[in-house]
């Protein structure tokens, strides 16, 4: 693990390889979630948290069979995290209005359909699964100042109200008896007919009338309906929604679909066991244990250290995901020190790191600290520092050209926002004990994100575009 020469600035363009192995983000990620884990939407396209993606999602007039079915399945299932999560305004503001479960697996699926043909807001995410309702809920309030602040919302947008979107389920029926129960809390149940008719409609999103300005004029409302008896006869089998019994009551889970369609497309059985939780006893050695395990490609580990809660289908579907990634070697890095300093979020704890201390597989030893808006790194015998006008130049140079004055304002002020504020791993506490929350963890960058920008830069962004 050595440091490339350099004039003293870190990293260099021609060269930024210091040290990428330990780095977090790109290991965590790698080890926790083998790419053959995740289903595709259509068999192509995943299903992300992009606001604009159920309009982006709507099947052309002669689609292939398995990409109908993948927009069934979000229609289904992810339609709630597609408006819901990732930095998106439409989902609860309180958490006291989430509804009950349901007795059976097949009411509970029904349910959400229901929720669904209403266009209701509260009922859809009320028909999540506990844990993964709070995962969409907690953030909203945040991510909705943010982007009034940023000039994205109307002053008025109400995060309580769908608007944009309509969603009509007609006549669905279930396979009952075809039912698949996995253990005692996992049953997946079997979508066979009925319709659904979608209905976007643009203009009534609740947009600034700077974003609406933006909008191709004329363009009316769209409507695709799809019967999802036809699209299971062609693909041959039905739309598998999972649910879970959570105290005694049965709900569906967006998690444990998805992980229910990737194990099916590698052809492997939900395990018989599970990883067990362990979390650590704080936040910081949370943190510093899972990125020692990754480090390590201690699959198992990492595993454990996640939320029992709202990460449980990993901790059912472990098994198959550390035989996915039996052949990870570990990077031979070892943790020495990791500092974090704690802040309370909606929902848990931000560890923002300001000093980790490495020693790579050759000896040496790496240390990257926190100082204002720039992180400093010291090893092989020299220091360097990674600040925002140079991430803004970096950026600047690997493009090759010169970006308009525009531009290199908005770069300054997201680099020396996000440096500012801090690599932050967003923890929870359950039974105190201390677990890394990755999707909570991904939501506060996006939140860490939309902190940086200022509302001007929205502004020239939009007159560059136009």
């Amino acid at each position: 693990m050595s440091m490339p020469p350099h004039d003293g600035r870190w990293p260099s363009p021609q060269n930024n390889q210091y040290p990428q192995q330990p780095a977090y983000p790109q290991q965590y990620p790698q080890q926790q979630y083998p790419q053959q884990q995740y289903p595709q939407g259509g068999h192509g396209q995943p299903w992300g948290p992009s606001p604009v993606q159920p309009f982006q999602q709507l099947p052309p007039q002669q689609p292939p069979t398995r990409s109908r079915r993948g927009l069934i399945i979000g229609l289904v299932v992810a339609l709630v995290v597609l408006l819901g999560g990732g930095g998106t305004w439409f989902a609860l503001s309180q958490r006291d209005s989430i509804a009950s479960g349901a007795a059976t697996p097949t009411e509970a699926a029904r349910n959400l359909a229901t929720a669904l043909s209403g266009s209701d807001v509260v009922g859809m995410i009320g028909a999540l699964a506990p844990a993964e309702a709070k995962l969409l809920t907690e953030p909203v309030g945040q991510t909705t100042g943010e982007l009034k602040r940023l000039g994205i919302l109307k002053p008025d947008a109400d995060p309580r109200a769908l608007t944009g979107l309509q969603v009509k389920a007609e006549n669905l029926t279930f396979d009952e008896t075809g039912a698949e129960q996995v253990n005692d809390h996992l049953t997946i149940t079997k979508l066979t007919g009925g319709t659904l008719t979608v209905t976007a409609d643009p203009a009534r999103l609740p947009l600034s009338d700077q974003l609406m300005d933006q909008m191709p004029a004329g363009q009316g409302p769209q409507t695709e309906t799809i019967d999802i008896a036809r699209q299971v006869r062609r693909s041959g089998e039905p739309v598998r929604i999972a649910t879970v019994k959570v105290d005694g009551e049965w709900y569906p889970s967006l998690l444990y679909t998805v992980a229910d369609y990737a194990l099916r497309d590698e052809h492997e059985p939900w395990p018989s066991t599970s990883i067990p939780a362990r979390g650590a006893s704080s936040a910081n050695e949370a943190v510093e244990q899972l990125l020692q395990a990754a480090l390590d490609a201690d699959v198992t580990r990492v595993i454990e250290l996640l939320p029992p809660d709202e990460m449980a289908v990993l901790h059912d579907a472990g098994p198959a995901i550390v035989a996915a990634a039996r052949d990870a070697e570990p990077s031979g890095a070892k943790v020495l020190d990791l500092t974090t300093e704690t802040s309370p979020v909606p929902g848990g704890t931000r560890a923002t790191v300001t000093r980790v201390r490495l020693q790579g597989p050759d000896g040496e030893t790496y240390t990257l600290t926190k100082k204002g808006d720039c992180y400093e790194a010291t090893g092989e015998g020299r220091t360097e520092e990674l600040c925002a006008d140079y991430l803004a130049d970096n950026i600047e140079h690997e493009i090759g050209s010169s970006l308009p004055a525009e531009v290199t304002a908005v770069l300054r002020h997201l680099s020396s926002g996000v440096l500012a504020q801090g690599l932050g791993v967003v923890t929870t506490e359950i039974a105190g004990k201390h677990y890394v929350s990755p999707l909570r963890t991904y939501t506060e960058l996006g939140l860490t994100v939309l902190r940086s920008l200022q509302p001007e830069d929205i502004t020239a962004l939009l007159h560059l575009a136009g």
